[in-house]
């Protein structure tokens, strides 16, 4: 059994290796780097919580990502989260789209769809999960995550005609 000291020390590495992935999807889920903080700040906070029972696991990236979307989804659900959104804040990270305009049009668009929706179509198109893997994150069938990832890119090809090319 390993020592609480070398446990923190391997968490520590893996929230420096991964913080970013992580904000950067939060971000996309929620459309506030504010918000994007507090929502990992939560999911590794939960994380930190098992991981005596999970540290070291093969599929810790799944399972932090499963964390981080069930908190938002969980967070979404308050009514003080509602007023927040949309946000105008500028992205601070590396593109979603080829270019500024393009990004700053689809964090709008994204911010219209609803929570499962949105959770759906980062985990898909812009985390590259496939639709199983997303199933498991989400905790819903894959019938479900079609469904809405379905629902998702229709709304999104409304707000952004000429902008989506999607074949999955």
């Amino acid at each position: 059994m390993k020592s609480r000291q070398a446990q923190d020390r391997e968490f520590t590495a893996f929230v420096e290796s991964r913080v970013l992935s992580l904000r950067r999807t939060a971000f996309h889920l929620c459309g506030s780097w504010h918000v994007a903080e507090e929502l990992v700040q939560d999911a590794l906070i939960k994380l930190y919580l098992k991981w005596q029972s999970v540290g070291g696991s093969a599929s810790l990236d799944g399972y932090v990502r499963q964390i981080l979307v069930r908190t938002y989804l969980e967070t979404t659900r308050r009514s003080w989260f509602r007023r927040i959104l949309p946000t105008t804040d500028p992205p601070e990270t590396p593109a979603v789209a080829a270019d500024a305009d393009h990004r700053m049009d689809l964090i709008a668009a994204l911010a219209q769809l609803p929570a499962g929706q949105r959770a759906v179509v980062v985990l898909r198109y812009l985390d590259d999960l496939d639709i199983n893997e997303t199933a498991r994150v989400i905790g819903r069938s894959p019938g479900t995550v079609k469904s809405q990832a379905s629902l998702g890119l229709a709304r999104l090809r409304e707000l952004l005609p000429g902008y989506l090319n999607t074949s999955r």
